[in-house]
């Protein structure tokens, strides 16, 4: 009773607006009145029938064991207690508030570091892929201009007419390296091998990764020293020690 109109307004304007708010201060409320109750001073023994005399109850009244118990036994509770009282809640209620404020800001600083960060993330890993297809580009380039490379075009076959490969060959080093962009993307469960004709027979010279795009992205294969051709086919995932799959592209040194 000792808030102002203005203060109570504000405590029920909070309450509609924030439940938490309405939970903690009927919590806040009930520990009050159990602390009040726990250090209330008990009555005299006339106070009863004083106050029953001022409210004009006959004795029968007043011993009516149906009667509440808050009238058969009455506890004030001091103006001090009540000012304790409503300091504690208007400052407890301003804590929760400034909790509510608080955390939405948390949260929301939190929500825009996780979407700054993974901006970012996905900045490095195009930073990533830009410097990759440097990377590519810088050792396709070394490759072609090395004094030393022959290269040798590999031309699509009945299996895939469309097809194309490049092979640079290093005269000085037998090192092979091969741009397989023009090559289709290989089936689930297949793999491009590539081959090597030495004295007139096919031998391994790895596996060929592809992506379609992939533009300077050469690979280095197997070493074979002297050979007359160069070819590709398509095999079962991880190849085979001798070609069984369709041939792809076929050229000659």
């Amino acid at each position: 009773g000792i808030a102002s109109a203005d203060e109570r307004s504000q405590v029920e304007a909070w309450m509609h607006a924030y439940p938490e708010v309405a939970r903690e201060l009927a919590a806040i409320e009930k520990t009050i009145m159990d602390v009040a109750f726990a250090n209330a001073v008990k009555p005299g023994e006339n106070a009863k029938s004083k106050i029953s005399g001022k409210l004009n109850f006959s004795d029968s009244a007043t011993t009516d064991p149906a009667l509440p118990a808050t009238i058969k036994n009455i506890y004030p509770i001091s103006h001090t207690w009540q000012r304790i009282a409503a300091a504690a809640i208007l400052l407890l209620i301003a804590s929760a508030l400034l909790n509510i404020v608080y955390y939405k800001k948390y949260n929301d600083a939190a929500v825009a570091f996780a979407e700054k960060n993974t901006e970012i993330q996905q900045k490095n890993a195009e930073l990533i892929a830009q410097a990759d297809k440097l990377k590519g580009m810088d050792e396709y380039i070394g490759v072609v201009r090395n004094k030393y490379s022959q290269s040798v075009s590999l031309n699509g076959l009945e299996a895939a007419p469309n097809a194309a490969a490049k092979i640079y060959w290093l005269k000085n080093t037998g090192e092979v390296y091969i741009d397989p962009s023009d090559l289709p993307t290989a089936p689930a469960g297949k793999e491009y091998q590539f081959w090597g004709i030495v004295n007139g027979k096919p031998v391994d010279g790895g596996m060929i990764k592809t992506s379609n795009g992939a533009r300077f992205r050469i690979q280095k294969m197997k070493t074979f020293g002297k050979a007359q051709a160069f070819a590709v086919t398509l095999e079962t995932t991880g190849g085979n020690p001798t070609p069984k799959g369709d041939m792809y592209v076929l050229g000659t040194l």
